[in-house]
């Protein structure tokens, strides 16, 4: 292990401690408000970036993925809405929601299986806006503009799953499950070929590697992630609908995870909180209605100063001190 990877790793460890005992020390507003906001919207973009940093393929469709999830857990769990909706046990709902949404994401893989760059990003805009669209005109299934309320995470072996601190460490447990899932799978023989497909399909082929599987199954995993992200954010939330997957949420993702690193997966957790930060503190620094131009700024900053984002300005830092310190 080279000293780089060293100095990653125990940075990586200091801030899983650091997030581990964060509620000793936070109040709710930053337990609630902030950290676990950015873990949530962090794990709907890491769910991106593992699609562009492993295939090369940027997706506006995530954040219809996580709606999927959403939409399922309003549907078939206790709501506010008379005469729409199956009540089933929330373990038989959050396995419907995490199926759905993983299903959902193959079936995107299977349309823009032979699409990249802006081909791919028009296809899955395009499917996005289809989505919403269907979600404020659809009344029998999914309620309409108004969608769904009163959704509250559930009552696990006697302990309420929507307090502060319990639910900020099923979030933590999730985004950290999420980055496990996303490391293993690269380094699987699967992974590979993935990446393989990225950097040369015509060679993939031509050893007489199918790539459509590949790729049907790299997005499929992407609608795992995003899928946890969307159930964590409908228990969040506590509602969702057809404003939640609209082009404004759509818009937020790829900025999230445009500011944290679109190569690096890990970065998304950091645009999140930057993200985070600044729509939560935006009202004192200007105002609300100015975050849009505020965050645009941040971005185009961030860009110019690091096109592979904060993340990859950090990495450009640790191999600057490394490479000092072997000097010395």
């Amino acid at each position: 292990m080279t000293r780089f990877s060293r100095s990653r790793h125990a940075l990586m460890i200091m801030g899983l401690v650091f997030l581990l005992f964060l509620p000793l020390f936070a109040d709710q507003f930053w337990l609630t408000q902030i950290a676990t906001r950015a873990l949530l919207w962090g794990i709907i973009a890491i769910s991106l970036s593992f699609l562009a940093s492993y295939l090369g393929v940027v997706s506006f469709a995530q954040m219809t993925l996580a709606g999927i999830a959403g939409y399922t857990i309003a549907y078939f769990g206790p709501n506010t809405v008379e005469n729409v909706g199956v009540l089933l046990p929330w373990p038989v709902t959050v396995i419907l929601a995490l199926l759905f949404a993983t299903l959902a994401g193959a079936l995107l893989g299977l349309i823009c299986r032979r699409s990249t760059g802006i081909y791919a990003i028009m296809i899955t805009l395009a499917i996005g806006m289809t989505f919403f669209f269907l979600t404020r005109q659809n009344y029998s299934l999914l309620n309409g503009w108004n969608g769904f309320a009163g959704l509250d995470a559930p009552i696990i072996a006697g302990i309420d799953i929507s307090a502060p601190v319990p639910f900020y460490f099923l979030v933590l447990a999730v985004a950290l499950f999420a980055s496990l899932l996303i490391e293993g799978f690269i380094k699987s023989p699967l992974g590979l070929v993935i990446q393989a497909v990225r950097d040369n399909p015509e060679r993939v082929m031509s050893v007489g590697i199918p790539s459509p599987p590949a790729i049907i199954t790299a997005y499929a995993v992407s609608g795992l992630i995003a899928g946890m992200g969307g159930v964590l954010l409908v228990w969040y939330y506590g509602r969702i609908s057809s404003f939640s997957v609209g082009l404004d949420p759509i818009l937020d993702v790829l900025i999230i995870a445009v500011i944290g690193g679109l190569r690096k997966p890990s970065g998304a957790f950091v645009g999140a909180l930057i993200f985070v930060l600044i729509d939560v503190f935006a009202i004192d620094l200007i105002s609300q209605d100015r975050f849009n131009t505020v965050i645009g700024l941040v971005l185009l900053l961030i860009m110019i100063m690091s096109p592979q984002g904060l993340s990859g300005m950090a990495g450009k830092m640790l191999h600057f001190f490394d490479q000092k310190q072997v000097r010395s």
